[in-house]
C-alpha cells in the first residue's frame, strides 16, 4: 500500500486554526508559495486558490451570506461531519459555484488578504449565527474545518 493511501485509510491529524502555533505554521506554508507555484491537481491557479480560501473565511466571519440551494440544504446535514473529521478531502472535489474563482487574480494582493484573514481568525470574529448550509458550528468545528480546507489547498500546491 502506498503512503498516501495509508493516510486516506488511517485518516490525518486535524489541527485547529484557532491555535496560534497552527496559524503560524499555515502562514509559513503560504509564504513558501510564489506566483509561479504550480498546482498538482485541479484547475485553479495559485492566486485564484488564495482568493477561494478568502471567500470561505468571509462565510466563517459572517461577512458573506450564502444563499445556497435546495439540494445543498438537503444534503448538508449528512456531510457536515466531513468538514472537520480526520479524513482528508479528496483531490478534485466539486466546488460550490459560489466559491469558484475563474478570473485573473493578483498573487501578492490575494496572499496578503488571506494572511490577514488568518491572523484575524479568533473565536470572537467567527459568525454567531448558524452556517447557511451546515447550521450551528462550534468554534472548534470552525477551527478544524478551516484548517482542513486550507491544508487541502496548500497540499494541492505542494506546500
Amino acid at each position: 500500500m502506498r503512503i498516501k493511501n495509508i493516510q486516506l485509510f488511517l485518516g490525518m491529524e486535524i489541527k485547529n486554526l484557532l491555535d496560534p502555533k497552527i496559524k503560524n505554521d499555515v502562514i509559513g506554508r503560504i509564504n513558501r508559495l510564489t506566483s509561479a507555484t504550480q498546482r498538482r491537481w485541479g484547475v485553479m491557479e495559485v492566486a485564484q486558490m488564495l482568493a477561494h480560501l478568502q471567500a470561505r473565511f468571509a462565510v466563517a466571519f459572517g461577512t458573506d451570506h450564502l444563499k445556497g440551494n435546495f439540494f445543498i440544504r438537503l444534503v448538508a446535514p449528512l456531510i457536515k461531519g466531513m468538514l472537520y473529521n480526520d479524513k482528508p478531502y479528496k483531490k478534485n472535489l466539486a466546488t460550490d459555484k459560489t466559491f469558484k474563482i475563474s478570473d485573473h487574480r493578483e498573487f501578492a494582493k490575494e496572499k496578503e488578504g488571506l494572511i490577514s484573514m488568518i491572523n484575524n481568525f479568533y473565536v470572537e470574529t467567527l459568525r454567531k449565527d448558524p452556517h447557511p448550509y451546515f447550521g450551528k458550528l462550534t468554534p472548534e468545528q470552525w477551527g478544524k474545518a478551516s484548517w482542513k480546507h486550507i491544508d487541502h489547498h496548500l497540499r494541492q500546491f505542494g506546500v
